[in-house]
């Protein structure tokens, strides 16, 4: 008899793949927030927790839109949400250098900004977060609990995020003006990977 037929042990591994998708699912954002916790001067916890709110609720909505598009829009969103989520990550990521390399005097606590405008953190949050709504697309055709799957992934990425940008305040003093710099190569580079990684796997595809 297989083992796999008996309900609760389904449900234990079913929990086990839930878990691994939301903590894979959620480096980026990690990755991301620790960039700009380090941009920040001394960024407090409640910034960390609003950081990882904002990006642990963009990150469970993205599989649901996935999963509501589903067939009907899967080969369209496949095709360019690397494209998209490198764009923005390498904008932002842009910005910062530049900013960073235009200032040339010594930075002060004064001019170290002590929190980022959620625009800012929503624009970054949806750039990490579009190969959910890809894994959300490919749920849709699989017997999953797509609500509880994208609670999970929310949950795990706010707190990864929290963590991340908890991370970033003790990176930040020591990297001192260079933080701003270093943040922004952060974001080009997590928007390489995403880019290099689609286009690996097309290679392989093709």
């Amino acid at each position: 008899m297989c083992i796999w037929n008996h309900p609760a042990e389904a449900m234990l591994m079913n929990l086990y793949a839930t878990l691994i998708l939301a903590f894979a699912l959620s480096m980026d954002a990690f990755a991301a927030a620790v960039g700009k916790g380090a941009v920040l001067h001394r960024p407090r916890f409640r910034e960390a927790i609003r950081t990882g709110i904002i990006f642990g609720l963009v990150e469970a909505c993205t599989p649901l839109i996935g999963w509501f598009l589903g067939l009907y829009a899967s080969q369209y969103i496949m095709e360019w949400d690397h494209w998209i989520a490198f764009s923005l990550l390498f904008m932002l990521g842009c910005r910062m250098v530049i900013e960073s390399l235009k200032n040339n005097v010594q930075t002060t606590v004064e001019s170290t900004p002590f929190r980022h405008s959620s625009t800012t953190l929503v624009i970054t949050a949806i750039a990490t977060s579009l190969d959910a709504m890809v894994i959300g697309v490919g749920l849709a055709f699989l017997q999953v609990d797509i609500f509880h799957t994208a609670m999970t992934i929310g949950i795990i990425t706010m707190i990864m995020a929290t963590l991340g940008m908890l991370i970033g305040r003790y990176i930040g003093p020591l990297l001192g003006k260079r933080a701003e710099l270093i943040g922004g190569l952060i974001l080009i580079i997590i928007g390489f990977n995403i880019l290099f990684e689609h286009l690996k796997l097309f290679m392989y595809a093709v």
